[in-house]
Parts: structure tokens; C-alpha cells; sequence
């Protein structure tokens, strides 16, 4: 039976490190997908478990769920409150800036499956994140213009939680994430598939820190990355982001 890494559970919630290419939930989008991490879960303990936030297919890292539909309802409303710190770690394309906010409002971005009920043309919703750049890095390999490369390690926090929010932010800023197939850049994606065995979206959600809804303790959870990351970084002589964090 399939599972998923279990990083934090109790009676009330649980938090997983979901793979990237692993779909939270049934999508018209991906028809032909059968697997999905809401059904490996409810297996995996024997019990319904509740989605409370959003994670894209592409995306890794920590995936809360609830294990009551009491305890759900709490949740998302500590998500739509922005009572919840959300920590991003992407690898993008260029030299980032050493640090930054990006305040850039988004339009709703539509798909004819999941949002059939949106309202066309809505105005933007205002949207919000802080960034870091952490380690970057120059291959001699002309990709496009330039006969070398550079890529940046940057960390993430979205203080608002709009459908492809940081991947349309680094986008905004010309530092698109490398395998965004629909924000990033061809080139590169390609070159990092084919020569790094690295064809996944660089995006993964690494941390999470929330009040317990019922403890009301101060709930921290940290999701390592992958192998795919993970040799990036030992490539590019980047620190693992997380080798050093302590938990509070």
C-alpha cells in the first residue's frame, strides 16, 4: 500500500510531505490520474481526512489535512485569515535580488474545469510576498543569450494565498521558476531535465507554522526536500535551507 511520509499528526490534524506530480484531490483537469493524496491518506489511516489549503500537482512539501470537519472549518478560516506563516524554497532563473516584497495584485487565474462558477473578468485581487535569495549560482553553458547561466535559491513567504501565487510573483519580477511549464522558461526547463534529471516544477512549501485550533500551542512543521532538490543543491554547493533550523 502507498503512503505518504507522516511530518506531524494527533487526533485532530495531520501534516504530510506530499511529491511533487501528486494530485491533492480528484481534478477534471487530470483525468486520467488516479492517484491522489486525499485517498492515499484516507487508506493510509483508515479514516476520512479533510483538505484544508491548496497544493499544486507540481508543488512538494507540507500538506495539512483535518481529521474532522469541525477542525477543517477552523483551519481554513486560519488559512483565509492569514493566520497561518507559509516558508516557499524555489530555484529560479537569474540572480534574484537579495531580498524583497513583491506586492503585485493577480487576477483570478480561470480554467474551464475547476473554476466553471468563477465570475469572468473580476478585478484583481491584491497579493502579496516576501522574498530572500539565499545562494545563486553561474554554469558556463549558453542556454539563451549569455554563454553562462545564473540561477538563484530563494525563499518564499506569501502573506496572501492566490492560485499560483509565487510562481506568478518570480515571474513578475523576471525570475520565473525553473520547470514552470506555463510561467517559466522553456530553455532552461529543458536543460535542467536533460542534463540535472531535473524535470519537476522547483517549488517546494517547507514549512508551516499555526496556531493548534485546539491546543491553541504554536503547531511548526518542516517537510525536507526531495532527491531531485537535494542533488541540485549538492551540485550548485548550496547549504540545505533547512539543515540548520531548529524547531520552536
Amino acid at each position: 500500500m502507498e503512503t505518504l511520509p507522516v511530518l506531524y499528526q494527533d487526533e485532530y490534524l495531520i501534516a504530510v510531505n506530499k511529491p511533487s506530480g501528486l494530485l491533492v484531490h480528484r481534478s477534471e483537469i487530470d483525468r486520467h490520474e488516479t492517484r491522489f493524496a486525499l485517498q492515499i491518506l484516507r487508506n493510509q489511516l483508515g479514516q476520512y481526512v479533510y483538505p484544508v489549503h491548496r497544493l499544486d500537482k507540481p508543488t512538494s512539501g507540507v500538506l495539512l489535512m483535518a481529521l474532522s470537519s469541525d477542525i477543517a472549518r477552523q483551519l481554513s478560516e486560519s488559512f483565509a485569515q492569514r493566520q497561518v506563516a507559509k516558508t516557499y524554497h524555489a530555484i529560479v532563473r537569474g540572480y534574484s535580488p537579495e531580498q524583497g516584497y513583491i506586492d503585485h495584485p493577480l487576477k483570478e487565474e480561470l480554467d474551464k474545469y475547476t473554476d466553471k462558477k468563477a465570475r469572468l473578468n473580476r478585478e484583481p485581487q491584491s497579493a502579496q510576498t516576501a522574498f530572500s535569495t539565499l545562494a545563486t549560482t553561474e554554469i558556463p553553458v549558453l542556454i539563451e543569450t549569455y554563454h553562462q547561466s545564473r540561477y538563484s535559491l530563494v525563499e518564499c513567504q506569501p502573506e496572501t494565498g492566490r492560485k499560483h501565487q509565487i510562481r506568478r510573483h518570480l515571474k513578475h519580477i523576471n525570475h520565473p521558476i525553473i520547470g514552470d511549464a506555463k510561467h517559466g522558461r522553456g530553455r532552461h526547463n529543458r536543460y535542467f531535465k536533460e542534463h540535472f534529471d531535473a524535470g519537476r516544477l522547483l517549488l517546494h512549501a517547507s514549512r508551516l507554522q499555526l496556531q493548534h485550533p485546539v491546543t491553541k500551542q504554536l503547531l511548526h512543521v518542516e517537510a525536507d526536500f526531495d532527491a531531485c532538490f537535494m542533488s541540485l543543491f549538492k551540485r550548485f554547493n548550496w547549504d540545505n535551507p533547512l539543515a540548520h533550523c531548529s524547531q520552536p
